[in-house]
This record gives structure tokens, sequence and C-alpha cells, in this order.
């Protein structure tokens, strides 16, 4: 790097656009800045290191070994600039502030809602956004800070991700209670053969686990039904068209109705995902973000329904 010159925060900021859209265009577009003026930046910053920071290809541009250096850098730069001002904000009696969250649909349905509802009786400044995504992207999401915490299915680490909880999250099969199987104490995937079910798509961890178990027993289903939707299999099961699967924290609010119940399913295979509250490893967290994480992990912690398989 040259002697006496420093990087500038619009430098940066015009740099992680490029290493987030890949692409000069895209982030051009995303910070309503011209091209030009983003190129231009990315040539004087390429001349301050002293280095090619980017592998122009013809599909976009991909970071070199000292781009990748320059991005953690510029990360944690910007993830230290906004604790500060959200730490600031938070000094006003924790009633100011941002929440940033990912999380899975399930999650989304009731229990999240509710958390952000009891949390902003105390604190009504503090605002909220919620995507829903799959485990996969709610991860990216943390890593690339999109996301101040992810709720996620997972069942192997992360790189880059702290698990501030984690809890077992072993697959259910819900059903009417008039079913046949309503009263067992737990059943197999095999006893499940004869009665209609309603399965997620092939991208979830449901499914995932419940093709691989399957697939290791010799067992074939043909789904009466497949959606992407968690309240088309919940509405299906309640309606007696028959069984779907899903956690437990996803089907809570609906088993306080009776209108479902929930039968463990003894397989192993199906009992090996937990649900991850995360958080991005290294990162100093707001106040308010932090004052959240720890209410919504109590949360989870006295709701926990225990379940024996």
């Amino acid at each position: 790097m040259k002697s006496g010159l420093r990087l500038q925060d619009t430098t940066l900021r015009y740099f992680l656009e490029v290493v987030k859209y890949g692409s000069i265009s895209k982030a051009s577009e995303h910070l309503n800045v011209a091209s030009s003026a983003i190129s231009r930046q990315i040539n004087n910053l390429e001349d301050i290191v002293g280095t090619t920071l980017f592998e122009r290809r013809p599909r976009g541009m991909v970071l070199s070994v000292a781009g990748e250096m320059l991005a953690t850098y510029a990360r944690k730069n910007a993830l230290e600039s906004n604790r500060v001002i959200s730490n600031i904000a938070a000094l006003d009696g924790l009633n100011r502030g941002h929440i940033k969250i990912s999380c899975y649909e399930g999650f989304a349905m009731d229990f999240l809602p509710r958390c952000i509802s009891k949390f902003r009786k105390e604190h009504d400044g503090i605002n909220f956004n919620v995507n829903v995504s799959t485990p996969d992207d709610i991860t990216r999401r943390v890593i690339h800070d999109n996301a101040d915490i992810g709720i996620t299915l997972s069942y192997s680490p992360a790189k880059n991700i702290n698990v501030a909880y984690q809890q077992p999250s072993p697959i259910f099969a819900f059903m009417h209670p008039t079913h046949p199987l309503a009263s067992k104490e737990a059943i197999s995937l095999t006893q499940l053969l004869p009665y209609a079910i309603a399965l997620p798509e092939e991208n979830t961890t449901i499914r995932q686990l419940f093709d691989i178990s399957c697939s290791r027993l010799n067992l074939l289903f043909e789904p009466a039904l497949v959606s992407n939707n968690i309240a088309t299999l919940c509405h299906f099961s309640m309606s007696e068209g028959g069984i779907h699967l899903a956690g437990e924290v996803t089907m809570r609010h609906i088993l306080t109705t009776k209108k479902l119940v929930a039968v463990p399913i003894r397989d192993k295979g199906m009992g090996i995902r937990n649900i991850e509250i995360q958080t991005l490893s290294g990162k100093t967290l707001s106040v308010v973000v932090k004052l959240f994480l720890e209410y919504l992990i109590e949360e989870m912690q006295s709701e926990k329904l225990n379940y024996e398989l």
C-alpha cells in the first residue's frame, strides 16, 4: 500500500457492493451510482493497495487473494461502525434500534412474531425486519451481514458462524385426532405407508432426511400432496386429508388448539437436525441485538416441549 494514503468509507462501500453482486453494473443499479464512478473508485483502490483486487471474468468479477483480505477488513470495519451507531441509539433507554432477522418459514408462522410483539411492549422503539429463507440462505445472509440473527435448521457446523443457541428439532408426524395412528406413542416410517402423506419440497431438511431414511429402509412413498407452503400441508392434515411431517416449533401454535396431534417418528435418521440461532462469528453485536437475542433464547427454552422419542 502506498504510504500516507488512507482507505475512504465511500470507496470501501463501493468495493463491498461489487463484491456482493459480482459486477460493477449490478452494484451501480443497487447504489444508484454511475458505473463509471464505481469503476473509478475500484481502480483508485487497486492503485492505493498496489495490486489487483478482482479477477475480471466474462460472467463477472471474482476476488483475488488480496481482494479477499481487503473484503474481510472492509466488512469488519462496516460492522463496527454499525455497532457503534446502534449502541449510541440504544443509550436512549434501549428504545431505538433496528434488528434484521432471517429465519425459516416454520419459525415465522407464530413463534417469532409472537416474541417480537412481546418484546416491543417494553421496547416499542425497536423495529424489526424478518426475511424468510431456506436454511442455506439464512446462513449466507448472516455471513454477509444481511441479517443480525439467523434462525435455521442444520445438521452440520457452518464456517464463520457462531451458534448462540442450539436445540434438537426431530421430525414429527402430524395428523387429525381421529386418524388411526393418532393414539400411538411413536411410529415408524413403515407404519405411514398405508396412509396419505403430504410432504414439503425437496430443498427442505425435512424432505431430505425423509428421502434418505426411506432409501435406507427401501420404502417408496407416493405423496398425496407436495407443497413449499407449510400452511398448505398443515390444513391438509387438519381437514383429515392425511399426515404431514414437520418440526415441533413449526406446529406449536396449532398443537395448543388440539386440532392436530404430534406423533414422534422413531427412525433415528428423522431426528438428527437441530434448530440453530446464529450470529456472525467475530461480530460484536449491538446492545439492542444482544438484548433481543437473549430474550429469544429464553423464550425458546421456556416454551420447549419435551417429547420423548
